[in-house]
């Protein structure tokens, strides 16, 4: 039995947090990267409102692996003490959650320039985050995400040497690599390793950047897999499908696949988990 533990961007399910744990529980997955729940974006509630949902998750079993947050998606150009603010909102939120990892971003670049030119800003806001975080039982982690600083597997790792500390470490994201142009394994792979402490499942062809399920995409996910297995990880496989509008999905609706009961949500991460199930069981993981 593979070690890795799964979780998942539930609110590609539902917008609600009972039918998000209803079908994770069909799977045994036990862990939620919570980024929007109960229709609204998760950072948007109050600590109150995280309070019950913590009540809901402890009830139920559940615990979560990330906050899914959207610090540092935002352009250079917009205010930062605000966003700065929201991020202390979500640290507070992260504490109440029990959750080890908040995932975050390094800002949106502006089009047709060199991200080069804006590191300056990129690092300093970024030290300004790492400062508030001080005090919190929480890592940070950077995404590689496409158009942002941090899209490309040098400038992650850029910002990784800069910073320095154990507070801050890399969600590896392949499908974002792949969109992006860079060959997610082994090249980023390979050069991201040793500050890799969570992995997106989500996948991507070179050709069109179309997000495809696990394996059946250009990230070579199969093998990224078997190397962190052969490595010993024991860290989070989070799944972020992306599927709803997968182009291949509707012939599935009439495959075993799904059921006339599942809805729409439901069958794409249905999709999503047999996907990933298949791999693992192809590797022998």
């Amino acid at each position: 039995m593979h070690q890795f533990t799964l979780s998942a961007f539930a609110d590609e399910i539902s917008p609600w947090l009972e039918t998000q744990m209803d079908v994770l529980d069909k799977f045994n997955i036990r862990h939620i990267e919570m980024r929007g729940v109960n229709d609204r974006p998760l950072v948007e509630h109050t600590l109150d409102e995280v309070k019950l949902i913590k009540q809901r998750l402890d009830e139920r079993g559940f615990a979560i692996s990330s906050v899914g947050s959207p610090i540092g998606k935002i352009g250079l150009d917009e205010d930062f003490d605000a966003h700065l603010d929201l991020f202390r909102h979500t640290l507070k939120i992260a504490q109440i959650l029990e959750a080890p990892y908040i995932r975050m971003f390094s800002f949106w670049m502006p089009k047709d320039e060199d991200p080069q030119q804006y590191w300056p800003e990129v690092l300093h806001r970024w030290q300004q985050l790492v400062a508030a975080a001080e005090g919190y039982d929480v890592t940070l982690l950077h995404e590689n995400e496409k158009d942002i600083f941090g899209d490309t597997a040098e400038r992650c790792l850029q910002l990784l040497e800069a910073l320095n500390t154990p507070k801050v470490k890399a969600v590896f994201d392949p499908a974002n690599f792949v969109q992006c142009g860079v060959t997610p394994f082994p090249d980023a792979f390979t050069l991201l390793r040793k500050h890799v402490v969570y992995i997106h499942i989500k996948d991507a062809l070179f050709a069109t950047g179309d997000v495809m399920p696990a394996g059946l995409g250009d990230g070579r996910i199969g093998d990224m897999l078997a190397e962190l297995a052969a490595c010993g990880y024991q860290g989070f496989l989070s799944l972020e499908p992306h599927l709803a509008d997968f182009s291949g999905f509707k012939a599935l609706e009439n495959s075993a696949i799904t059921s006339d009961k599942m809805d729409h949500g439901e069958a794409a991460f249905t999709c999503a988990v047999n996907a990933l199930n298949s791999v693992i069981n192809e590797r022998g993981l």
